[in-house]
């Protein structure tokens, strides 16, 4: 069966973040792409009881992409034996609270789990909560046993966002700044794609960029300098389609791609730190959370370690990507807010920063 299901151990589970009217366990439900995620979240414990993953990774290969349809169909597979796994190993027959992912995302992945939420609502009698997915790569952090306290600096970058934010409280953000083109993941990908490499092309580009040098092209670092916070990858990506296409027309594509990789990774991983160092001045925010599946790069937490004067946190890489777990979590903090059973939401666009204080 193509990709493969993980489950985390007892010692990979995080520490308890409070927050919650009483003690509960809720089941969180991941589906707004290519990833199947399911967890429990014991906000009496202090952490996750169990939780599964299934990446579709394989299946969209072929194509070079996700394709939604396909992600959508194999999200009903999946997903309730994954249910059923996850529970028996939380030792439970049944949670006090469902979480699902209700945006943003593909429409018919997100479709799969607000339905199964609204089910399983009815079924439980218990209250059903919609999640905002990159809420829930915010919260990730406050997974592990060192959480951040409020206020921080957030970079959530993955294939579909890059974003700034200042977070002052739960709920509490604001967009400082965001991409005016591609997400910084997109970028990795569209140029793993133009150096020849397979799908997913991010972390394939990364694994590349370790066997060469960062200098050996000049590309540009797109608005670092500028007044804002946003960022654009557009131009650097342009630049390195012109550098691979020099490289194949000399015939020396083979002898070039790790370098090509190599410049490229580090003009993005630049590009980000100097934006997010300008924000933390401007806003004078001493902590920092990096979140979203590249914030998973070696490169960029190396860099932001080194170079932010503050504090930083990450959730680690299990974390970083689509899971259940911060799903499940983000349910628990926003159970003040949980909606009529039966209710299914399910939204492709949905701003951050439109999102209530839990219970306002």
């Amino acid at each position: 069966m193509p990709g493969e299901f993980q489950a985390a151990s007892a010692t990979q589970r995080g520490a308890r973040v409070g927050y919650h009217p009483r003690p509960m366990n809720v089941l969180g439900l991941e589906t707004s792409c290519d990833e199947t995620g399911v967890a429990v979240y014991d906000t009496a414990a202090g952490g996750l009881r169990a939780e599964a993953l299934y990446s579709q990774a394989d299946l969209h290969a072929v194509y070079g992409g996700v394709v939604p349809e396909i992600a959508a169909r194999d999200h009903i597979r999946c997903l309730l034996p994954l249910i059923d796994r996850v529970l028996a190993e939380a030792g439970i027959e049944r949670p006090d609270a469902v979480a699902y992912t209700a945006g943003p995302g593909l429409v018919g992945a997100l479709l799969v789990g607000s339905g199964m939420a609204a089910g399983l609502g009815m079924a439980w009698d218990c209250p059903v909560v919609a999640v905002h997915h990159m809420e829930g790569h915010l919260l990730a952090p406050m997974l592990e046993s060192a959480p951040p306290e409020f206020p921080f600096l957030a970079l959530l970058v993955s294939g579909g966002h890059s974003m700034l934010i200042a977070v002052r409280g739960l709920g509490d953000y604001t967009l400082l700044g965001t991409t005016l083109d591609d997400a910084v993941g997109e970028a990795f990908d569209k140029t793993a794609k133009l150096a020849g490499l397979g799908y997913p092309g991010g972390p394939a580009l990364a694994k590349l960029a370790q066997d060469g040098d960062a200098n050996a092209y000049a590309l540009p670092r797109p608005m670092l300098g500028r007044p804002g916070f946003d960022f654009s990858f557009s131009g650097l990506k342009t630049a390195v389609m012109l550098e691979v296409r020099k490289a194949t027309e000399a015939g020396e594509l083979d002898k070039r791609r790790a370098d090509i990789a190599a410049s490229f990774q580090r003009a993005a991983v630049d590009t980000l730190v100097g934006r997010t160092l300008e924000a933390a001045r401007a806003e004078g925010l001493e902590r920092l959370v990096i979140a979203g599946g590249v914030g998973a790069n070696r490169l960029l937490r190396q860099e932001m370690s080194a170079r932010f004067p503050g504090r930083t946190f990450y959730p680690r890489a299990a974390w970083c990507t689509d899971n259940g777990a911060m799903i499940a979590l983000a349910g628990a903090l926003r159970l003040p807010d949980a909606g009529a059973a039966g209710e299914i939401l399910a939204r492709a666009r949905w701003p951050l920063e439109s999102l209530p204080v839990p219970g306002a």
